[in-house]
């Protein structure tokens, strides 16, 4: 059956074999500034300011998948917790939950045509969505025209295809039409980098 184009950010699937049996999210903050809504799934970015930021289309190295976050409501004057941030209604800085642990793997949607077996162990870039304000789910998906680059500046390494860990029929698992599903780990992080931000 054909995969559906309906691409929901980077989602937590596990860890690599060998990993840290646990595994805990990194807290950082939005400035209360900043304006831009980020949404469970998307890829951050550290800004020199200290604070984060969403990812545009050609970021090299991201702070971690944003998870969540909690944040006085300035609408109803409490702290909240959500699957993201809204543009506006938010008073003070926002703290956000990030996934950034080496050893963690994430599931995404391709933009296009299926990303290919041969694909895993090479590079990809990730492609800028929208986000849905109702369920606070990203948009962002992975460029299938980038899957399986050798160019080490790209954030996500392929380390398998979504039908290698689901059972057969599930969504995204036809590798035989575009919209496939990939399994990614983070290759260029915060935490992995020596030039900083």
């Amino acid at each position: 059956m054909p995969n559906t184009d309906s691409p929901f950010g980077f989602r937590y699937c596990g860890r690599q074999e060998g990993g840290s049996p646990t595994e805990g999210l990194t807290s950082r903050l939005v400035s209360s500034t900043y304006g831009t809504a980020i949404f469970q799934g998307d890829p951050v970015i550290s800004l020199t300011s200290g604070y984060i930021a969403v990812a545009t289309s050609n970021a090299v190295t991201i702070a971690g998948i944003f998870n969540g976050t909690e944040y006085l409501n300035s609408n109803v004057g409490r702290k909240v917790w959500f699957n993201s941030l809204p543009a506006t209604g938010v008073g003070g800085d926002a703290k956000a939950y990030l996934s950034n642990d080496p050893d963690a793997l994430f599931v995404v949607q391709a933009n296009g045509s299926a990303i290919p077996f041969s694909a895993i162990g090479g590079n990809a870039q990730f492609a800028a969505g929208t986000g849905d304000s109702s369920t606070g789910i990203s948009e962002y998906s992975l460029v299938s025209t980038t899957a399986g680059s050798t160019l080490n500046t790209m954030p996500f390494r392929i380390v398998g295809l979504w039908s290698q860990y689901a059972p057969p029929g599930s969504p995204g698992t036809d590798d035989t039409y575009s919209f496939n599903w990939v399994v990614v780990a983070l290759n260029n992080t915060d935490r992995n980098t020596t030039t900083g931000v």
